[in-house]
């Protein structure tokens, strides 16, 4: 990886596998490397047991192809690897590639995108897309996996409950890291803990404190300036230290903690955190004991900082029964904010984290949860239910003419020659050509037998061809269709979400949407089949 002119970060093209290069050299010796071919990229199955994924990446893509070029080391580096009697002549027209004579035909950014349905249709010369198979399929098949991911654990939180991701420590590398906090956000999520992310793809950050700044203080530090002005300017600057422990008395009285002292060192780090960011204070009320430490503390420097005229922003609780502690924190709050008449203490956000899964996720978003904010970070970014995507990148054409793959395994079967796909408001149909297939679907299916919640297969009114096409030529910067800015493609892919059925959006035991040939892409499918081997 390296960054690009405006420092974002782009795939180089020897992260390939070798046999793409080895490819390459056997379509040169054999006089074919300048042949017009196309390239489908696909999925064979929807990831984790659903029925649908998310198609993204695309962004990743362009900057790739628009960058593609083989510099001197990459070409010593292949000679190294290639026969040594390789010609040198084969080298040289390496040199010269870049993606300019590259068609990409590819579903919008955070698009539905169901099995058999190209996600990207690739054309050019034989030997150059050829060579684009691997990086395109890394930078297409994770994006579009997590995407996936989080947009399962959307549906599972409702609407309603804000998503963080922070998976950036647990990640399969900073690449992995990087492409799961921008993606996990197209997804559905509503931030990410990865700065970088929020740099370079302006994904919106958010962040607070952990353990060790809270463990760090023993309660013996003294704050260099422990004065705070009003959040309204007007006023004295009060002494927030002073004004905490006298709050911390009343605090404990109303919660019947008279006994025993909260944690000193959790308050002071409570203090200091307040001091630097009286507008941002939120307690991680867990690291000594939640009852009787970090809530009486974190009740007393907010209670503080309100009669400043600042609000605290929330707790978290990274610990522990997480459901149940909300609603016991809930109460409290509500109890302590009627008692004192500080209303708005009773609707802080009670945020919460802790290796929560889709079943931690369901338990936490069910109705009556006092939880407002959810962190996920292994099992947003690392996809544990299913590791990888399964697409594949398979030729449909060489030449103008059709071509498939015939195999034992019928599943492996690849559907010959280019095609366009359109989304009727019933299945998905896709056929040969670049025009429409009629004004009613099949009444073959790929699979399964239901549509869309407003309409069922067969439905007689059509979607617009869901189809971006792209000029890969760096030198005329040209699209005919520009790609849409990241917040743009999430609000698309949430708004996808919301017109596909119930059944479909079940996690568990969906129903399969249908996917269909037109008559004449069956056609042509039989035919080739009945050819068998030549």
């Amino acid at each position: 990886m390296e960054l690009d002119s405006e420092g974002r970060m782009v795939v180089r093209p020897l992260l390939t596998d070798l046999y793409q290069a080895t490819m390459a050299l056997g379509y040169w010796r054999a006089g074919r490397a300048c042949e017009a071919a196309e390239f489908e990229l696909f999925f064979r199955h929807c990831p984790f047991g659903g029925s649908f994924a998310l198609t993204a990446g695309l962004q990743d893509c362009v900057r790739f192809l628009r960058a593609f070029r083989l510099r001197d080391a990459d070409l010593q580096f292949l000679a190294s690897v290639l026969p040594p009697d390789t010609d040198p002549a084969f080298f040289e027209h390496l040199r010269a590639l870049d993606c300019s004579g590259v068609t990409v035909r590819a579903l919008p950014e955070g698009s539905l995108a169901f099995p058999g349905v190209p996600l990207l249709q690739v054309s050019g010369p034989l030997l150059l897309v050829q060579l684009l198979e691997t990086p395109l399929l890394c930078l297409i098949s994770y994006a579009s996996l997590v995407a996936t991911n989080a947009a399962r654990l959307r549906l599972i939180a409702g609407p309603d409950k804000k998503l963080l991701e922070m998976g950036l420590r647990r990640a399969q590398g900073p690449d992995g890291g990087f492409t799961a906090s921008i993606y996990s956000y197209l997804g559905g999520f509503d931030s990410s803990s990865n700065t970088l992310a929020g740099q370079l793809r302006g994904v919106p950050v958010a962040g607070t404190l952990a353990h060790s700044f809270v463990t760090s203080f023993s309660g013996s530090e003294v704050p260099p300036d422990p004065m705070l002005a009003p959040a309204s300017s007007q006023g004295p600057t009060v002494d927030l230290p002073a004004s905490v422990n006298l709050w911390l008395k009343r605090v404990c009285v109303s919660l019947g903690l008279e006994e025993r002292e909260p944690h000193p060192g959790e308050r002071a780090a409570f203090v200091a955190y307040a001091l630097a960011f009286p507008r941002a204070f939120q307690g991680l009320l867990d690291s000594y004991s939640v009852r009787r430490s970090g809530l009486p503390n974190f009740l007393a420097v907010a209670l503080a900082l309100g009669e400043l005229g600042y609000r605290a922003v929330g707790v978290r609780l990274d610990s522990g029964d997480l459901l149940q502690q909300a609603k016991e924190i809930r109460g409290i709050f509500r109890t302590v904010g009627a008692q004192f008449q500080v209303p708005w203490l009773e609707s802080v956000p009670i945020a919460v984290s802790n290796n929560i899964d889709e079943k931690e996720l369901a338990r936490l978003a069910q109705k009556g949860s006092e939880v407002n904010v959810i962190g996920i970070g292994t099992n947003v970014v690392t996809c544990p239910k299913q590791p990888s995507m399964g697409c594949v990148y398979k030729l449909v054409s060489v030449g103008g003419q059709p071509r498939i793959k015939l195999t034992e395994d019928p599943e492996k079967q690849t559907l010959p020659g280019s095609k366009a796909a359109f989304r009727f408001l019933g299945p998905d149909v896709v056929a040969t050509g670049p025009t429409a297939v009629g004004r009613r679907a099949p009444t073959q299916g790929w699979t399964g037998t239901e549509g869309l919640a407003s309409g069922g297969p067969g439905a007689p009114r059509t979607v617009s061809q869901p189809r971006w096409s792209h000029c890969c030529d760096s030198t005329c910067n040209r699209d005919s269709e520009t790609l849409p800015p990241l917040d743009e493609s999430r609000s698309f892919a949430q708004r996808s979400l919301s017109r596909l059925g119930p059944a479909h959006k079940q996690l568990q035991s969906p129903a399969v949407y249908p996917v269909a040939l037109s008559e004449k892409l069956r056609a042509l499918v039989d035919s080739l089949s009945a050819r068998g081997p030549l």
